[in-house]
């Protein structure tokens, strides 16, 4: 199993050289980054673990910027985001900065990517929170139209691009939706609870799911596969990776059971001497 790593790293942490260095230098097999672009302080929308919401949230380092410098420093290491807020990027920057980032790397990005749980901050860039899934999956299609290997024009319901000279592409191969329908662009996971709408989105336009927390995988997979043979795919393709995990020996026990192949473990939003005692214990799962 593969052991990867998150983080919530800012500008008072352990700076994405030096952590991207160490996780290297120990074993482990990635490093993925959460986005927010902005806290409005006036927000009604309640925190996603409850109770306040840690500073952290509103000092994020751009996950992009960050990973770029990780991947200047590591050859192995893989590199994610946990998840990108797609529905609050212009689509045709992302592309760019997805395509930029996979090639650069030599293929090592995971595109991880969600719809939100704060309202105030998708409303400053003018999102309309009951139609963020579709957004999302409109914004998606774009993007695999500039990646795309010949020019691909894309019309949506909310975005539309020509037929366009886009490089680099990302250096990841296609993947089969089904026959005939190759899926362009880096590994996509698609982050949120369990349910009929997010299981929809992964089997139409993903290569899997990133589970928060990783609870309740025993009930919830055997539903996900379900719907991912339904809609043709290659039920040996799907990939679930367990995301901000707390570990002990058990958990992960029961992940390699269900045959996860890898798990990302949740590392404090802290300075580089308490990342590295964490992860000198961390290293017990490797």
């Amino acid at each position: 199993m593969r052991i990867a790593t998150t983080i919530f790293l800012t500008d008072h942490t352990v700076s994405p050289v030096r952590l991207a260095r160490s996780l290297e230098e120990r074993g482990f097999a990635g490093l993925y980054l959460p986005e927010h672009t902005h806290i409005p302080v006036s927000r009604e929308t309640s925190a996603p673990m409850g109770g306040e919401l840690p500073e952290m949230y509103g000092r994020t380092l751009d996950p992009f910027v960050a990973l770029a410098q990780a991947a200047a420093v590591t050859e192995r290491l893989t590199l994610g985001t946990g998840i990108t807020l797609v529905a609050q990027h212009d689509p045709i920057d992302l592309a760019k900065q997805i395509a930029t980032l996979d090639h650069l790397s030599g293929g090592r990005f995971t595109l991880g990517i969600g719809y939100g749980w704060n309202v105030e901050e998708a409303a400053d860039h003018g999102v309309e929170w009951h139609t963020r899934r579709e957004l999302v999956r409109d914004r998606m299609a774009l993007m695999r139209a500039l990646w795309a290997p010949e020019p691909t024009a894309y019309v949506g319901e909310f975005s539309s691009v020509q037929a366009s000279a886009a490089h680099p592409k990302p250096a990841q191969p296609p993947r089969e939706l089904g026959p005939g329908h190759p899926l362009h662009g880096p590994r996509t996971l698609i982050g949120g609870a369990a349910g009929p709408k997010l299981f929809s989105a992964i089997a139409d336009h993903a290569d899997g799911w990133l589970p928060i927390g990783g609870g309740g995988l025993s009930e919830s997979l055997p539903v996900l596969r379900q719907v991912w043979e339904t809609a043709g795919r290659d039920p040996k393709t799907l990939q679930v990776v367990p995301y901000a995990v707390q570990p002990n020996p058990g958990k992960l026990g029961h992940y390699a059971d269900l045959g996860i192949e890898e798990v990302v473990l949740q590392l404090p939003s802290a300075k580089e001497a308490e990342i590295l005692r964490v992860l000198d214990d961390f290293a017990q799962y490797l």
